[in-house]
């Protein structure tokens, strides 16, 4: 291949959801009312923040209890250039802070201003935002003295009416520069000119799409010998998706199908347009590309595979795909 490897800039981002559970549901609605609790073990030592099982013991723990917004930092790391993502845009601290009535210590922020103020044993006091949504990011740690001269470390009270917060949501984000190899890119490139390759194991002659460069089974290179292959081919299985992703654009439900292209040994996930009713295991598809003059180095060229007037393909054909 005489072309350059593909390089380009990468980002998933999704918003992680968890059901918090008792415990955790109560920790982060007091964290909403400006108050942080803890949990008894089974020695009388209360931990904080609460865990359902002893780390220790791997006992269940007690009661929840409350412990003070202040604190002492028993140890702490300083982020002088703090990334996009982290807590606070100016630099900060993150500490290991034992709240005052707690026998462990929490990892957290504290906003010091200046490397210079942040020592082991500094008394810092939880300062917390003025709308709290019961989230760990509703306070950041400040050095005591701070928040005694701003007199603002509480937070304002919701009502005991309001409704516990029982899912926590947080956004993610990675963000990385992928870099496609010879054989990716050599399969990118072919796509953008709306041919579809293979490459083909040297040792049993399967067909491998996409490309992976070298057979995942035998551990062998394919070398440089491609397999173009149809777009068209067999419905392997196929799910209706009712639930909704950020990430996926696709109005619901729609059907998600592994596709075994005509002349490939390996699966493509893709999707299908087609009446819920009429999809079935061995139909035949043919892909629908997007305009030739949108077509660019990526598989979302190919907006979705359509049904073909066909006969289903024989079950023998696609079994061991399944």
């Amino acid at each position: 291949m005489t072309k350059p490897a593909l390089s380009a800039p990468h980002k998933v981002a999704y918003t992680y959801k968890r059901s918090l559970g008792p415990v955790l549901s109560r920790f982060f609605t007091a964290l909403r009312e400006g108050r942080i609790l803890g949990v008894r073990r089974a020695d009388g030592s209360v931990m904080a923040p609460p865990k359902e099982y002893d780390p220790d013991t791997a006992l269940a723990t007690g009661e929840l209890v409350p412990v003070g917004t202040a604190g002492v930092v028993r140890a702490w790391s300083w982020v002088s250039a703090p990334r996009p993502q982290q807590p606070l845009a100016h630099p900060f601290a993150y500490a290991l802070v034992q709240l005052d009535g707690a026998a462990t210590p929490m990892l957290h922020v504290v906003d010091a201003g200046d490397e210079a103020r942040m020592r082991t044993g500094m008394r810092v006091t939880a300062r917390f935002v003025a709308e709290p949504a019961g989230a760990i990011t509703d306070f950041a740690f400040v050095p005591e003295e701070d928040a005694t001269a701003q007199a603002k470390s509480e937070a304002p009270a919701k009502g005991e009416t309001e409704a516990p917060v029982e899912l926590l949501r947080t956004p993610v984000e990675l963000h990385y520069d992928y870099t496609a190899g010879q054989s990716a890119s050599r399969f990118l490139y072919a796509i953008a000119e709306g041919r579809l390759l293979g490459q083909k194991c040297p040792v049993d002659g399967r067909v491998y799409f996409p490309s992976r460069g070298a057979c995942p089974q035998h551990g062998v290179s394919f070398g440089s010998e491609v397999v173009e292959l149809t777009d068209k081919g067999t419905v392997v299985t196929y799910s209706i998706v009712r639930v909704p992703s950020e990430n996926i654009p696709l109005e619901l439900p729609y059907i998600a199908v592994q596709v075994l292209l005509d002349g490939a040994d390996t699966v493509l996930m893709h999707v299908l347009d087609c009446d819920l009713e009429a999809v079935r295991m061995g139909m035949r598809v043919q892909a629908e590309w997007k305009p030739r003059a949108e077509w660019t180095t990526s598989l979302q060229n190919i907006l979705y595979f359509r049904p073909l007037d066909e006969p289903d393909a024989d079950y023998e054909s696609y079994r061991e795909h399944i």
